[in-house]
């Protein structure tokens, strides 16, 4: 079992609270639900954001999801919506679902300090891990490019970074570690050595790993990922302040560390190890706030299941939790805006199984009752909802379900891809559009 799999049986488990709660089957059962006219606005071109974006205000913390890893639309308005922050509200920091090392790649492009000729040939070479097509799109090139450029019209601590969040580059990391090392700390070039040696005989495979270390406790890499993390910390303090480098450097450390928690934990606990990887993103949102300081505005991009909040879905009931909901809890005084995604029929880019190859798939309309069909009858067909003012009403207080599509698609389970969710308490606005298309990817 590789790890590609060890991250579909965490899937598999926000699936399968959809799949077997109560509240779902009731949902499809229960009457359609009025919501006020004035709570919907058209959702057309890029000036129909203005409602949006007013909402938004003053929010320090933004964070904007997608009912799949493979629909152009949620791309495109979430790149629309990016823009529009950067440019209106001084968003400084991009941050996706994305490994570290992969998405510094593209950082480095935009900030004009990387090797690569494109934003495309960037995604290319760098987002090799499957599912490659995540990051490795059109959508996503076509907003490099523009922040390449706006970032040439501004000063160096006003450039816009775009970063990382995810925990699955064990080896990647440790490698950037010793790659930064030789060049500054001979020390921490042989503390990363003593990390890659001790995972050495397991030739990158974290779940043969994983497996031995939860047998043997000799067999753990744990503690010398801990010296590697404290020698990183010793070298960014010894470094200048808002040192990019050494704070790369830092990032990829603490990635291996909470990459080796990750997939341990993922031995004996899917619903844990879920938890490991979203505190981990938590915790790499708020390094980015604080490296780059108190005035740094950042956007988040993720599936809803990790940006709507946790507490109003049935993830709570099995105990866990997710990033929409640990930035509310640390962070509500300081403006967080979550914005949820979704839609009712389309065509979306996923794969039979786990690691197989990418394919177009039809998305079918979604079943009776859930919150993607009761939109769908409601003018327009492209649609902001804002829903804070929707907390009021009781009867939109109640489980629906919400379709999650993942990188592995199946229609004929779709009663399986819905997660009972409070939509009004999830998020702050919902985004919908009626007919989606598939993404475009780089590469097969």
């Amino acid at each position: 079992m590789t790890k590609l799999r060890m991250h579909a049986l965490v899937w598999g488990v926000v699936m399968l609270l959809g799949s077997c709660s109560k509240d779902s089957v009731e949902a499809s059962r229960s009457p359609e639900v009025e919501i006020p006219a004035e709570a919907i606005s058209k959702l057309d071109t890029k000036q129909d954001l203005d409602v949006l974006l007013n909402d938004i205000g003053d929010a320090r913390y933004v964070l904007l999801g997608e009912a799949s890893h493979g629909t152009s639309e949620y791309y495109t308005w979430r790149a629309a919506i990016t823009r529009r922050l950067v440019q209106e509200k001084g968003f400084k920091l991009v941050a996706v679902e994305g490994d570290w090392p992969d998405a510094y790649q593209l950082n480095s492009y935009i900030r004009g300090t990387g090797t690569s000729g494109s934003a495309r040939e960037t995604l290319v070479q760098s987002f090799e891990r499957w599912p490659t097509w995540m990051w490795a799109n059109e959508e996503v090139a076509e907003l490099a490019e523009w922040l390449k450029r706006h970032n040439q019209a501004q000063a160096t601590d006003r450039q816009v970074g775009f970063y990382g969040l995810d925990v699955y580059s064990l080896w990647e990391s440790m490698e950037e570690v010793q790659r930064y090392m030789r060049q500054t700390n001979p020390g921490g070039a042989q503390a990363a050595a003593a990390a890659l040696q001790c995972f050495a005989s397991y030739n990158r495979d974290e779940w043969d790993y994983a497996q031995a270390a939860t047998t043997i406790a000799s067999a753990s890499c744990a503690d010398e990922l801990e010296n590697l993390l404290k020698v990183a910390q010793q070298q960014a303090e010894a470094s200048p302040a808002g040192d990019e480098a050494a704070f790369n450097a830092l990032q990829n450390a603490l990635v291996a560390l909470n990459a080796e928690r990750y997939y341990r934990t993922a031995i004996k606990s899917d619903v844990e190890s879920w938890n490991v990887r979203d505190r981990h993103m938590l915790q790499t949102i708020n390094n980015l706030a604080q490296h780059h300081g108190p005035d740094a505005k950042i956007v988040v991009w993720e599936h809803n299941t990790h940006v709507g909040d946790a507490r109003y879905t049935d993830m709570a009931n099995a105990g866990m939790v997710n990033v929409g909901q640990l930035v509310r809890e640390q962070h509500a005084a300081q403006g967080v805006y979550l914005v949820g995604f979704g839609s009712y029929a389309g065509r979306v880019i996923a794969a039979e199984r786990w690691g197989a190859p990418l394919r177009e798939i039809r998305v079918p309309q979604a079943q009776p009752g859930t919150w993607e069909h009761i939109l769908h009858q409601i003018p327009p067909a492209n649609k902001i909802m804002l829903l804070r003012p929707l907390r009021q009403d009781p009867n939109l207080l109640q489980r629906r379900g919400h379709r999650a599509i993942g990188v592995s698609y199946s229609p004929g389970a779709e009663a399986g891809n819905y997660v009972p969710t409070i939509l009004p308490e999830r998020y702050d606005a919902f985004l919908f559009i009626d007919e989606t298309s598939a993404l475009r990817p780089l590469k097969q």
